[in-house]
C-alpha cells in the first residue's frame, strides 16, 4: 500500500467515524467558526483545567478534510498543556505551508500533510485548528 493510500484512508476513517464528536452539557469554552468560501463550519468545546487540554469535542458541517482534521485535532490535543497544544497548531500550520514537521506525539496528523498542494483546502484542514487557537486565547 502506497502512503498517499493509506493517508487516504486516516482521513476518512476518521471523518466517518469521527473522534469526540458532541456537545459537553457543562459551562466550557466554546469557539464557532466558518470558512464562508466552501461552506464548512465548526463549534469546537474545550475543557481546560490547571493549564492542561482535559478534554475537547466538536460539532459542525463540512468536507472530509475539515471534518478529519477537526476529529484529529481533539485527539491529538487532548493531556496536552496549553503550550504543548499551541506548539502542535504551529507546526500544523507549518505543515499546511508544505514545510517539514513531525508529530511524534500523535502521527496520524502527518495524513493531511498532502492538502498543502491544494491551496483552497488548506482552509479546510486548518479551521480546527484556529478554534483552539482562539479558544485558547478567550480561556487565558
Amino acid at each position: 500500500m502506497q502512503l498517499d493510500d493509506l493517508y487516504r484512508r486516516v482521513i476518512m476513517d476518521h471523518y466517518k467515524n469521527p473522534r469526540n464528536r458532541g456537545r459537553f452539557e457543562d459551562d466550557v469554552v466554546t469557539v464557532d467558526l466558518n470558512n464562508p468560501t466552501c461552506g464548512d463550519r465548526i463549534s469546537l468545546q474545550l475543557k481546560t483545567k490547571d493549564g492542561v487540554v482535559e478534554d475537547a469535542r466538536f460539532t459542525g458541517e463540512g468536507c472530509s478534510i475539515s471534518m478529519s482534521s477537526a476529529s484529529m485535532m481533539t485527539e491529538a490535543v487532548k493531556g496536552k498543556t496549553i503550550d504543548q497544544a499551541l506548539d502542535m497548531a504551529n507546526r500544523f500550520s507549518s505543515l499546511m505551508k508544505g514545510e517539514a514537521a513531525e508529530f511524534n506525539d500523535y502521527e496520524e496528523l502527518e495524513a493531511l500533510s498532502g492538502v498543502n498542494k491544494f491551496p483552497a483546502r488548506i482552509k479546510c484542514a486548518t479551521l480546527a485548528w484556529n478554534a483552539l487557537r482562539k479558544g485558547i486565547d478567550e480561556e487565558q
